[in-house]
């Protein structure tokens, strides 16, 4: 969409990356191998993005259910998380990326999280794109660990329990900081949202795929923004309330 009107960009995309071990199997690999290949997916969409002016995009690496996964597909994917940070975080840095790790992070093991810190604060100072990936996340952990805070502040003294309110509370959510977001988009075929960004979603335009992941390419994307910009979006007003009749 070179050339497109900014306001039919979306701001903020999340992506549900979905498809890697079905497209290993009908492959005759093993799941790490779908894995692995959806690393070039991920470039593709950060490429894209980069290109098309999208200010921040969230990706659902690793779920909070998916510790539950055999023990040997959870430790490739831990690998793989090493390998992409040693070879990736400084391509990202030099094209002005900023690189953050969003959810429970102590669930990993201290060598893993502190490469997570180092890239974070390596690409801190850049503003052109923020990729935000989702790992040990879920979106109903989010709303937990922001009541939380607000259970805390209201401990301290900082504020009272009828002042929490919906704006309030977002501000302890992940992502508080960025632009709402605007496009979810889940591949693979499976059509629901599986616990990613429940409270950022509310007004969300939603994106369902058949293409698996490691096939998702900039093509891809640029399909699914030109989906979302013939959408009207209303956010509870009336069609003659976005657009008025000349």
């Amino acid at each position: 969409m070179p050339g497109a009107d900014v306001a039919q960009v979306p701001r903020h995309i999340a992506i549900v990356m979905d498809g890697n071990g079905r497209w290993a199997k009908a492959r005759h690999r093993p799941r790490s191998f779908g894995h692995n290949a959806g690393r070039k997916a991920v470039r593709e969409v950060i490429e894209a993005c980069l290109r098309e002016g999208v200010k921040a995009l969230t990706l659902f690496a690793f779920s909070s259910e998916n510790w539950q996964r055999p023990q040997e597909e959870v430790g490739a994917l831990m690998g793989l998380f090493v390998r992409a940070l040693d070879k990736e975080v400084d391509e990202l840095h030099g094209h002005g990326v900023r690189l953050r790790f969003i959810g429970n992070l102590d669930a990993f093991e201290a060598n893993l999280r502190e490469r997570m810190q180092a890239a974070m604060a390596r690409t801190a100072g850049n503003d052109r794109l923020q990729v935000n990936i989702a790992v040990s996340y879920g979106g109903r952990w989010d709303i937990v660990q922001a009541s939380r805070q607000a259970a805390a502040a209201v401990a301290r003294g900082e504020l009272r329990a009828d002042d929490i309110d919906e704006a309030r509370l977002g501000r302890w959510m992940s992502l508080a900081e960025l632009p709402p977001l605007d496009l979810f988009i889940r591949t693979g075929g499976e059509c629901r949202i599986s616990n990613f960004l429940l409270w950022q979603v509310a007004y969300a335009e939603l994106y369902f795929t058949d293409t698996l992941w490691p096939d998702f390419d900039q093509a891809c994307l640029r399909r699914a923004i030109e989906d979302y910009a013939r959408r009207e979006r209303r956010f509870g007003r009336t069609g003659e309330q976005v657009t008025p009749v000349s």
